[in-house]
């Protein structure tokens, strides 16, 4: 009795979590990219990310590292800390997130982006030019 009461908590709690990491929101959260960490937010019905944490803050000056490689001149001065670096992303379904920009700020470019979130702490970025066959992956952990 007691062993098919915790196999029918197992399965229950299993269900909750896996139905916990669905959804539109379920991208919400820190993420760890391997240089620094993004913040991803909702606004509206759209989904957004700024840069929160560097590994590496400041340039060799000691000063925090600005935007250098901008296109915009005015804002090669900005701090890339703060920096929104994830636009106007929908949720489509199957827990994938597209119809975004990527910009970054090390080369100062701005991409066409999809994310997909494979598990709860698991998202792929993958920027690209074009068409989604021309691009790069990332995969980015979530902060706990």
């Amino acid at each position: 009795m007691k062993k098919s009461l915790v196999l029918t908590f197992a399965c229950i709690l299993t269900s909750v979590l896996c139905y916990a990491q669905k959804g539109p929101d379920a991208v919400v959260g820190t993420w760890f990219t391997g240089k620094g960490r993004v913040q991803i937010y909702k606004q509206g019905d759209k989904y957004f990310g700024k840069i929160v944490w560097l590994a590496e803050p400041n340039d060799t000056e000691g000063k925090p590292k600005a935007d250098k490689k901008n296109p915009d001149e005015k804002k090669r001065t900005q701090p890339i800390l703060g920096l929104i670096n994830l636009r106007d992303f929908t949720y489509d379904e199957d827990n994938v997130w597209e119809d975004g920009r990527i910009y970054n700020p090390e080369e100062g470019k701005d991409y066409s982006c999809k994310m997909t979130l494979k598990d709860p702490d698991t998202l792929e970025v993958r920027g690209f030019v074009g068409i989604s066959l021309i691009g790069k992956t990332v995969v980015w952990k979530r902060v706990k």
